[in-house]
């Protein structure tokens, strides 16, 4: 059951936005499927179809009967950050939020109809109050995005991925779908950590929950900068077998890797971009039915482009490199998976006659490297 009061809102003053739209904070990947997905004719009739299919009563009933409902009854102070978010994020309706005994800590937003929130044991002991409030926040992001529904729908791709498994290449096509799901999700996760940081509008305590996510309750043991100095050297270390290893290790994944998290969401804290937001410059929720399909996917295309050219990831550089028409491909692609940085093996930057790119015999000049 939903409900619409805003009560019990804390004390500390923070900056309220009337009428705000997700495109605001959402990654623009995230954002040009989600305005494309809106703007498709038929769209709401054929999920609402689906939802036939798919096991919401089923998890309702679940939650309802074996997990504690948040009220102001029970878990009172999750329930005022509960209402604060949807205040802050003029969230009309407050979805009902659980607390689920798992020790994992762990957070998410389901339902096709009205979404429901769900956080773990293990989540609420781990954060401290600004903490839990920024991950709050987070969820009522993708309730507020219409998240809920992809992630219902992918939970239940995946354990039908699991049952039709025996079938020969039953799963194939699923897979194919879950995969392409997943990707979307680790980007609408950078979407909903922004929207939390416009909730919890403390950086820091963001900072500190992506922080303990990671490495536990040892807050005294870790430092927020050397944390954030880990996701530079995982974005440009090693060669292109490690940016390979990257992207195997991800695929399976629906959040992205916790450090990559901190680094994304530091980085847009300091954009004009959230500056504006927090100034009172942010596109209205009424506005939505006029976004341009066309325009999403242009600036998506233009942040696709800006992080190959300023990666550091030697994969990112590569593919940077090719697309300027950089000479030596070969030669790269050597050094980029060997991580050398000059020529290979018994080879030298000038023939034993000193002549530069190569040995000159009887029948003229070697023929150089060709251009890519």
């Amino acid at each position: 059951m939903t409900d619409t009061n805003h009560e019990n809102v804390p004390s500390r003053a923070r900056r309220r936005f009337p009428g705000i739209s997700s495109r605001a904070y959402e990654h623009p990947a995230d954002r040009s499927a989600l305005v494309a997905l809106r703007r498709l004719t038929g769209f709401d009739t054929v999920f609402k179809a689906l939802s036939g299919l798919l096991p919401e009563r089923s998890l309702r009933l679940l939650f309802l009967s074996d997990s504690v409902r948040v009220s102001e009854a029970q878990f009172a102070h999750l329930n005022g950050m509960l209402r604060d978010a949807c205040y802050i994020l003029d969230l009309e309706k407050v979805p009902p939020m659980y607390v689920k005994q798992d020790p994992q800590p762990n957070a998410m937003c389901i339902g096709m109809d009205e979404p429901i929130i769900v956080v773990t044991t293990g989540l609420v002991e781990l954060l401290d109050e600004e903490e839990m409030r920024a991950v709050v926040g987070h969820e009522v992001g993708h309730a507020l995005s219409g998240h809920s529904v992809y992630r219902t729908i992918l939970l239940f791709l995946t354990n039908l991925a699991v049952k039709v498994a025996w079938i020969p290449l039953g799963n194939v096509a699923i897979m194919a779908i879950v995969t392409a799901l997943r990707e979307w999700f680790r980007k609408s996760e950078l979407s909903a950590d922004r929207a939390g940081l416009l909730v919890g509008q403390d950086i820091q305590a963001s900072m500190r929950g992506l922080m303990k996510i990671a490495g536990g309750n040892h807050l005294h043991e870790m430092n927020v900068d050397a944390f954030l100095a880990q996701a530079d050297e995982y974005e440009k270390g090693g060669d292109l077998r490690d940016s390979v290893l990257k992207i195997l290790n991800v695929l399976p994944r629906t959040h992205p890797f916790t450090t990559v998290r901190a680094a994304e969401l530091k980085k847009w804290s300091e954009t004009r971009d959230y500056q504006r937001i927090m100034d009172g410059h942010y596109p209205r929720r009424d506005e939505d039915k006029d976004a341009s399909v066309t325009d999403s996917f242009r600036e998506s295309a233009s942040h696709y482009a800006d992080t190959v050219r300023t990666s550091k990831d030697p994969l990112m550089k590569l593919v940077g490199d090719i697309a300027g028409g950089a000479g030596d491909l070969g030669g790269k692609l050597r050094d980029k998976f060997t991580g050398g940085a000059g020529a290979g093996k018994g080879t030298s930057a000038t023939d034993e006659g000193g002549t530069p790119g190569g040995t000159e015999g009887p029948e003229g000049p070697e023929e150089g490297p060709r251009k890519a």
